[in-house]
């Protein structure tokens, strides 16, 4: 398909465009954005994609508008703006094109869609308010890109474009970051599975790097891990496993003796060589080799089984 335009309304911008356009020109890089209402821009052509403008949604004709009626819903009944449609149609090849390994692409699509791209759209179509966002509102993505919009007495012949292309460039940079983070918590969570396996019915889970290791662990059932170890840098780390996603709580603290010491203070305390500091949170500990932090979590287990 040879794709040399990528069309879009001019005049004022929201996010659903922006990221429509972040998807589009990856997968068409040599394409020429045009933002434009006229007619011979708008009217479907093999050379084009027409998105968030056209008045239809056809996607055999390459357009992904959404504000007809009419409309296109998802199968729940909630609305897609440009993104969400543009999102279905062209996100797994996105996806690809940004190195997304074949077997992690459907689950990155499907939870992509419905934690950054459903949002947007409901937003886009007044289907949800800013204002569930409290304090925050002005702080969301869509709102953050719309403040790069030019003011309204600059009159300058350019000043939409120029505010699309700063947008774009902000825009482009949160969802590929958002897209890498999901890619590498998929490639954690293999990393993560085949250590627990490893460990057995041991209550340290040891790591070979810092990653994302709760959700693993939780799929895994493996609810008789109280840590996990790992390196850092130069030093090791011993880290409590959160009872639940959004919470502190942990599912064991490192012994209260340790909390808020350091250096030679906390290895008179523990009695190890090496120990080199504990969080006063007690959720987080290290020390200057494998071996210290290994008897570092010994020590920590036998303290957290302990009878109350």
């Amino acid at each position: 398909m040879n794709i040399t335009h990528l069309v879009t309304h001019s005049g004022g911008f929201h996010a659903d465009e922006l990221l429509s356009t972040v998807v589009l020109t990856r997968l068409y890089p040599e394409a020429q954005i045009v933002r434009s209402r006229a007619p011979e821009w708008i009217t479907a052509a093999p050379d084009r994609i027409i998105y968030d403008v056209g008045g239809s949604y056809d996607a055999a004709a390459q357009i992904f508008d959404h504000h007809q009626r009419g409309a296109p819903l998802r199968d729940d009944g909630q609305p897609y703006s440009s993104f969400g449609l543009v999102w279905k149609h062209y996100g797994r090849d996105y996806l690809a094109a940004m190195g997304v390994p074949a077997e992690h692409g459907e689950a990155i699509h499907q939870a992509f869609d419905a934690k950054f791209v459903l949002p947007v759209d409901l937003l886009d179509n007044g289907a949800l308010s800013p204002s569930t966002a409290g304090q925050l509102a002005d702080l969301t993505l869509p709102s953050l890109l719309e403040t790069l919009k030019p003011v309204f007495d600059d009159k300058a012949p350019d000043a939409d474009n120029r505010g699309f292309q700063a947008a774009l460039l902000i825009a482009r940079a949160v969802v590929e970051a958002a897209i890498a983070q999901r890619a590498a918590k998929l490639r954690a969570e293999s990393m993560v599975l085949e250590a627990i396996a490893a460990t057995g019915d041991r209550r340290v889970l040891e790591l070979p790097m810092g990653m994302p290791f709760r959700p693993a662990i939780i799929k895994a059932g493996a609810d008789h891990l109280l840590f996990v170890v790992h390196p850092r840098d130069k030093d090791w780390c011993i880290t409590g496993i959160r009872k639940a996603e959004n919470s502190f709580e942990q599912r064991a603290d490192l012994p209260a003796a340790w909390a808020g010491l350091s250096n030679g203070d906390l290895e008179a305390v523990c009695g190890v060589k090496g120990a080199s500091f504990c969080h006063n949170g007690r959720f987080i500990a290290a020390a200057n080799s494998r071996e210290a932090i290994l008897e570092m979590a010994s020590i920590a287990v036998e303290t957290a089984l302990q009878p109350v």
